[in-house]
């Protein structure tokens, strides 16, 4: 256990992930005694840069989140703290599985020559859905971005107040609806393009699929991204994700909170319905008025006694839990990849979220399903408890854009963010599939960049129950709660139990590395002690 553990404080914090952090800044700088505890040996929740790779001990790797894009300026100016935040440009490669002359797309800053390659290789009608679809979404994220520092509201609320009127009945019917549905809107004509926005934006994290409610509710989320510099898109924070981590809790230091590390606390304890403290798992107790649950909801309810939890509150959170369907391959290379598809003079594409994508082989020749309907199928699979043949990857490659990562051999940090898979496998195990598994992604791979098995120096998978276990998230469900569940459906902040309170990325307003809620959440315990 690192850190002192006092006999009580004014507020303990349970967890030190990003949300357990922001909280614990704008509690502590109001004049409280905050306490965070956390269970693992380090901060950061799934917020880390870490060491993962045994066989290339050097180099340094973000093993949880992968990139800061929804986090809002408005939040870490109130914070006053600055993240080191670096632009990838191009921050899309659409690679197709063949040689020189095959489609693809680097999309980037240089609008006229995406417009081009979107006009080459698919069709001028793209162009114009795809400028279409990106102007309404400037204007529903400059309308909510208000919304995410506040309490949530349900969503025909939030569109009455925050929406302009001619965007109201859309974003209503985005957040209920599926991301395939709204895509048709746009009328695109290449099913590829469709299929990269809706697993980029609308499946990322979630147990969906593409024709599933509220999937619309997660496009738009992936679609807020405000940082300064940004344009609209994903950043990497300089020396991986633990720089965020890493920065708010100098901050919470700076503001008199104690953080103490390998603290895991196993219960909550009430006093005439009233929180009184928490007790760890070594049996010592620390007296508290007000305890901060900011590890995932679940967790949260399972630490309070039997019964406490409001009955309507404890049956809406059962009815919408689900288990993770990501499947992380944590990889260290020993040098870049060779896509055959791109020519010997285009942009670097390694910044950049690459998307390989079930059913891209169709547009070369190499036949199989259409992408929408491989992406189905793929679905499909996952629901039938099978590992699917044709999952989508998202294939990171962080240290072109981050040296700062790379170890002294010059090994580059590398990820396939793998979507989706079962939790339970219905016929095997994940010890037993995992093996084979890891081999059929890398001959993925090989089909875009032949040789990339060759450059793999080691490989450090992580399925469902492995992201459950090494960052201690209720399911592995790297959402907390999935974000097909929005505004005021999610985790409240107050949580009916006096002085007990949540503030993850199970509540308002939705996953991911954003700390809205730990905002939030202290907002709202400083009004109730009307501090």
């Amino acid at each position: 256990m690192e850190g002192q553990l006092p006999a009580r404080a004014d507020v303990v914090i349970v967890g030190a992930g990003h949300n357990g952090l922001v909280s614990a800044i704008l509690l502590a700088r109001a004049g409280l005694d905050v306490l965070v505890l956390e269970a693992a040996g380090v901060i950061g929740g799934a917020t880390r840069t870490e060491r993962p790779f045994p066989k290339v001990p050097g180099l340094r790797h973000s093993t949880g989140s992968y990139l800061l894009g929804l986090m809002p300026p408005e939040l870490l100016a109130t914070l006053d703290v600055r993240i080191p935040v670096l632009r990838r440009d191009p921050h899309y490669f659409l690679p197709t599985p063949g040689g020189p002359g095959s489609p693809y797309l680097l999309m980037g800053s240089d609008q006229a020559a995406t417009r081009a390659q979107l006009a080459e290789f698919f069709s001028p009608a793209d162009v114009a859905a795809d400028e279409a679809m990106q102007a309404e979404l400037a204007a529903l994220r400059d309308d909510l971005a208000p919304a995410w520092l506040a309490d949530p509201l349900p969503v025909a609320e939030t569109a009455q107040r925050y929406v302009r009127p001619a965007l109201r009945q859309v974003f209503t019917d985005l957040v209920g609806g599926s991301v395939a549905d709204y895509l048709a809107r746009f009328e695109f004509r290449s099913e590829l393009l469709v299929s990269m926005y809706a697993v980029t934006d609308g499946l990322s994290g979630l147990n969906a699929g593409p024709d599933d409610p509220g999937t619309g509710h997660n496009f738009l989320v992936h679609n807020m991204c405000r940082l300064p510099g940004s344009g609209g898109t994903w950043m990497i924070a300089e020396g991986g994700m633990g720089t965020v981590s890493g920065t708010f809790a100098d901050a919470a230091r700076a503001a008199g909170a104690r953080i103490v590390t390998g603290a895991p606390v196993t219960a909550i304890t009430l006093d005439g319905g009233a929180a009184s403290g928490v007790v760890l798992a070594d049996g010592r107790a620390v007296r508290a008025e007000v305890v901060l649950g900011a590890c995932d909801p679940y967790r949260l309810m399972g630490l309070l006694p039997d019964g406490a939890l409001p009955e309507p509150l404890s049956a809406r959170m059962a009815a919408v839990r689900r288990t993770g369907t990501t499947l992380k391959l944590n990889l260290a290379l020993r040098g870049l990849p060779r896509f055959s598809c791109l020519p010997q003079d285009a942009p670097s594409p390694f910044g950049s979220t690459i998307h390989l994508l079930p059913g891209s082989a169709s547009l070369t020749g190499g036949g199989g399903a259409p992408p929408m309907a491989a992406l189905r199928a793929m679905w499909d699979d996952v629901r039938a408890g099978r590992l699917p043949a044709e999952p989508t990857i998202e294939w990171y490659l962080h240290t072109t854009v981050d040296p700062s990562l790379a170890d002294p051999a010059g090994h580059h940090s590398s990820a396939l963010f793998v979507q989706s898979v079962p939790y339970d496998l219905a016929d095997t195990t994940w010890d037993a599939a995992l093996p084979g598994y890891v081999e059929r992604l890398v001959q993925i791979c090989e089909r875009y960049a032949p040789g990339t098995g060759d450059l793999i120096a080691d490989a450090v998978p992580l399925p469902p129950p492995g992201i459950e276990a090494h960052f201690g998230i209720t399911g592995g469900h790297i959402h907390h709660v999935d974000n097909t569940v929005s505004f005021a459906d999610r985790m409240p902040y107050a949580t009916g139990v006096d002085g007990v309170y949540a503030g993850s990325a199970g509540c308002h307003p939705a996953g991911s590395v954003i700390g809205a809620a730990g905002h939030n959440a202290a907002r709202r315990i400083l009004a109730d002690l009307d501090h």
